[in-house]
C-alpha cells in the first residue's frame, strides 16, 4: 500500500523510510530465494536416490531370475550389478549425453561396496567401445579427490571425456582450472551453488556450449571473452555480485534467455539490443536506473522483467519490440512516474505488472492494447482511469481509455462554418457598397 507523507515529516526522513522498506523487501526476497534453492537441492537429491533404489531393485530381481553370472564374469565386464545402481539418474531422460554426478554422500556408500571404483581412463575406454550400442554410462562411484572440503572436479582423466555434456551443481568449487577448456563438446554446464569468483580464460574454447548456469556464486565480473560463446542459448548469472555485464555479450547472437536477477547491476549494456534472438530478459532485484535505448532491435523479445530496481523511465524504444507478451516493471517505487507514450504499439502484450510505482495517468495509446489480459496497478496513485474501472480488469481499462480519447476528440473538434455561395457573396458585397455610399452622402 502506498504511503503518504505527512506535512510535519521532513522529506529526507520520508525518503530514508522508503529506502529502508525497499531494502527490507530485498533482504526478505533473497532469504526466500536461498530457502527455495535449498529445498530444490533436497528434492533433487531425494529424486536421484529414489530412482537409483528403484533401478537397483529391478536389476537384482532380473538377475535372480536369470541366474546371475559369476563374480569372475562380472569383473571381466568391468561393472558389477551393484555398480549398475550407481548410474546417473539423468540417463533416465533418454538422452545420449554423458552425465557425471559429482555430489558424493556418505549415505550412498553402502550401495557401492561390491568392488573398488573403476579408473576414469578405463571407464572412458569402455564408453568409447560401447558408443554404438546405446546411451553412454558413467559410474558415479568415481569420486574426485577432496582438499579442505573443495571438490577438484576436473582431474586429468575426466578431461578425456570429450563427449561429456553435463556437469552437476552445488559442489562448493572455488575455481575452475584452465583445462576445462579441453571439454570441447560440452553443451550443458551447470555450476550453480558454488563459490566461484572468476572464470578461467580457457572458458572461451567451449564453442559448443548452449546452456550455462552460474547462479548462486560469488562472481563480481564476467570476462569480456564471453562473447566468443556464439552458440550460447541460455545464460543464468542470478544471485551473484555483478555490477555490470560486459558489452561483448552482444556477440552471443544465439542467446534466447538471459537471467541476471539478484545482483548489483546499475545498468544493462546497450549491446543487449542487437541480440535479435533474445526472447527472455530478466534483471529483477538490481539497481538499474535506465534501460538500453537499443531495445527496439529486440525483435524476438517476449518477456521482460525489471521489477525491484530504480528505473526512472521506460524508453520509447521498448515499444518497438512488438513481440513482447509479458512486461513487469513493478516495484520501482518512487522512481517510475509514467509509462511510455507509445506503449500501444505492443499489440501482443498480454500481461503488464506496473504495481508499486508513482504512475498517475495512463497514456492515450493504452487503448490499443487489445490483447491485454492481466493488468496489475496496485500501489500507484492512479487518477486516470479511476479505481472503479481498474477493478473491472484489463480490458475494461482499455475500453475506458478508448472512450476517453474518443470523447476528448469530439469536444476539441472545431465547428465548421458553412461556405457561402457566390450569389450570397455578390449580394453581400453590393449591400455593403450601398451602405457605404449612403454614409458618404449623409456625411456630404
Amino acid at each position: 500500500m502506498r504511503q503518504n507523507k505527512r506535512k510535519d515529516v521532513p522529506e529526507e526522513l520520508f525518503k530514508i523510510l522508503q529506502e529502508m522498506q525497499r531494502n527490507a523487501v530485498l533482504f526478505q526476497s533473497k532469504e526466500q530465494k536461498r530457502e527455495a534453492l535449498r529445498l530444490l537441492d533436497l528434492e533433487n537429491i531425494h529424486s536421484v536416490f529414489d530412482d537409483l533404489i528403484q533401478r537397483a531393485t529391478k536389476c537384482l530381481s532380473s538377475s535372480s531370475q536369470a541366474n546371475a553370472p559369476s563374480a569372475s564374469s562380472r569383473d571381466s565386464n568391468g561393472l558389477s550389478s551393484a555398480n549398475s545402481a550407481s548410474f546417473s539418474a539423468s540417463s533416465s531422460l533418454n538422452s545420449p549425453a554423458t552425465t557425471v554426478t559429482t555430489t558424493a554422500t556418505t549415505s550412498s556408500s553402502s550401495l557401492y561396496n561390491a568392488k573398488e571404483p573403476i579408473k576414469a581412463s578405463e571407464l572412458y575406454r569402455q564408453m568409447t567401445d560401447a558408443s554404438s550400442s546405446g546411451p553412454k554410462i558413467v559410474d558415479s562411484t568415481l569420486k574426485p579427490a577432496t582438499t579442505s572440503g573443495m571438490l577438484h572436479l576436473f582431474a586429468a582423466p575426466y578431461l578425456g571425456l570429450l563427449s561429456l555434456q553435463k556437469l552437476v551443481h552445488s559442489n562448493r568449487i572455488a575455481e575452475l582450472p584452465d583445462s576445462i577448456g579441453d571439454l570441447l563438446n560440452l553443451v550443458y554446464l551447470d555450476l550453480s551453488g558454488n563459490n566461484l569468483k572468476l572464470l578461467p580464460a580457457s572458458f572461451t574454447r567451449l564453442a559448443h556450449l548452449q546452456e550455462l548456469d552460474m547462479s548462486s556464486n560469488m562472481l563480481s565480473v564476467l570476462p569480456e571473452t564471453i562473447g566468443s560463446l556464439v552458440n550460447l542459448r541460455k545464460l543464468i548469472v542470478e544471485t551473484n555480485d555483478l555490477e555490470e555485464l560486459p558489452h561483448t555479450i552482444g556477440q552471443c547472437t544465439s542467446l534466447k534467455e538471459l537471467r541476471a536477477d539478484y545482483n548489483h547491476l546499475k545498468a544493462l549494456p546497450e549491446a543487449v539490443g542487437p541480440i535479435e534472438s533474445l526472447e527472455i530478459l530478466s534483471a529483477r532485484y538490481n539497481n538499474i536506473r535506465q534501460l538500453p535505448t537499443t531495445m527496439s532491435s529486440l525483435t524476438s523479445l517476449k518477456e521482460l522483467n525489471v521489477s525491484f530496481n530504480e528505473i526512472e523511465a521506460v524508453p520509447e524504444s521498448l515499444c518497438f519490440a512488438t513481440t513482447l507478451v509479458k512486461l513487469n516493471i513493478s516495484n520501482n517505487f518512487a522512481d517510475l512516474r509514467s509509462l511510455p507514450r507509445s506503449i500501444g504499439n505492443l499489440e501482443l502484450l498480454e500481461e503488464l505488472d506496473m504495481s508499486n510505482n508513482q504512475i498517475r495517468v495512463l497514456p492515450d495509446s493504452f487503448r490499443m492494447l487489445s490483447s491485454l489480459r492481466v493488468l496489475k496497478t496496485d500501489g500507484n496513485p492512479l487518477e486516470v482511469p479511476p479505481g472503479n474501472i481498474l477493478e473491472k480488469g484489463a480490458q475494461a481499462v482499455v475500453q475506458y481509455m478508448g472512450d476517453l480519447v474518443a470523447n476528448r476528440d469530439v469536444k476539441t473538434q472545431p465547428v465548421k462554418k458553412k461556405k457561402k455561395s457566390w450569389a450570397q457573396i455578390c449580394c453581400f458585397s453590393r449591400s455593403n457598397k450601398r451602405q457605404r455610399n449612403g454614409m458618404e452622402y449623409v456625411n456630404a
